[in-house]
């Protein structure tokens, strides 16, 4: 198995202790391989190669959870040591890359996913939220077809089920009337925590969201299924803050949010990466035989690997002879060789 990010270190001097990590980040593939340790890398590596029975060990995912917030953790104290025009600049420039807190359950798929399985995104339910606790702080919208569950009626359920947190209910009709510039869909982007969207209507959203909502995947709307009669509102609204969402692109890389940096503590963040591994395996067609890779990363760092597709090498019939024939094959070659060696050795 190759990892770009690890090559060789030169031999230790004579005489001197060798290192039981031979390996050394290489600085020109990410400039934030530096961050995370060499012993870390070597380490998660060995123990990739001892896990693969199980698949996917649960030591290797806290290791490589465990690194990335160490890197991140080093890469904040960093930031407030600069001095406030720096850390200003330092800001804005990560405005521009559009990063963030999260950290990503990198996907890799061995084939293209087929058109059904691109066209809506898929709820997967987390063990712990990546939202804040205390739901009654959050700003949600809600967004709802106008016709079998009217903004109104949506209002009186909220009111009786005691929903605090979703402040807004908006019509898909408001939304094409009222949100058409770039201008006015970046305010209500900044407006709420999140969005969350009846079933029915999450195919028409990306046309008249726009790439303000899309292009990144930042605040996609949950789908939740919802009554009419409101009767499942409240748990429906709760899984949905509590769940993350995997939108497979048209090409074989995809990611979902597993944690938050500040929010979700590391053995928490390692619950979240199984009960997303298991959400995906339920999309994904063939389960196992359709992933090739998965890797851990926040959306600015290095991505830790935490399962590779190894394929079987089955031996080739017609190139390996047997042992103890003198028949074709690569053995069956070698062995004739030899024997001609010998051959024309007793004939000098």
């Amino acid at each position: 198995m190759f990892f770009p990010f690890l090559i060789p270190r030169p031999a230790p001097p004579r005489g001197g202790t060798p290192s039981p990590f031979q390996t050394t980040p290489r600085r020109s593939f990410y400039s934030l391989a530096d961050s995370i340790t060499t012993a870390a890398a070597a380490h998660l590596v060995f123990c990739m190669a001892v896990s693969r029975g199980d698949r996917i060990k649960e030591d290797v995912v806290r290791k490589a959870v465990n690194a990335l917030l160490k890197w991140k953790k080093k890469k904040q104290k960093k930031l407030y040591s600069q001095s406030e025009h720096e850390f200003a600049q330092e800001e804005e420039e990560e405005e521009e890359d559009d990063g963030d807190d999260f950290m990503y359950l990198s996907v890799t798929l061995k084939k293209v996913p087929t058109q059904d399985l691109t066209r809506t995104p898929h709820q997967i339910l987390l063990r712990h939220s990546l939202l804040s606790q205390d739901y009654s702080s959050l700003n949600c919208c809600l967004i709802v077809d106008g016709k079998k569950i009217t903004s109104e009626a949506a209002h009186k359920i909220i009111k009786a089920k005691g929903i605090p947190f979703i402040k807004q209910v908006l019509k898909v009709s408001k939304l094409k009337s009222d949100y058409k510039s770039f201008d006015s869909k970046k305010k209500l982007y900044d407006s709420f925590d999140v969005f969350l969207a009846v079933n029915s209507v999450i195919p028409l959203l990306p046309k008249v969201l726009g790439k303000v909502f899309y292009n990144k995947k930042k605040k996609i709307p949950v789908p939740v299924e919802m009554r009419a009669d409101g009767g499942n509102w409240k748990e429906e609204i709760e899984n949905a803050c509590k769940s993350s969402l995997l939108c497979l692109s048209g090409g074989t890389c995809s990611a979902l949010r597993v944690g938050r940096w500040g929010l979700t503590e590391s053995e928490e963040i390692v619950e979240n990466v199984f009960e997303a591994i298991d959400g995906v395996l339920d999309i994904v067609p063939k389960k196992w035989g359709g992933i090739r890779c998965f890797h851990l990363k926040f959306s600015d760092s290095l991505a830790l690997p935490i399962y590779e597709y190894q394929q079987k090498l089955q031996p080739d019939d017609n190139k390996v002879g047997k042992v103890g024939d003198g028949g074709s094959g690569l053995v069956g070659m070698k062995r004739k060789r030899a024997e001609l060696v010998e051959d024309s050795g007793r004939k000098k």
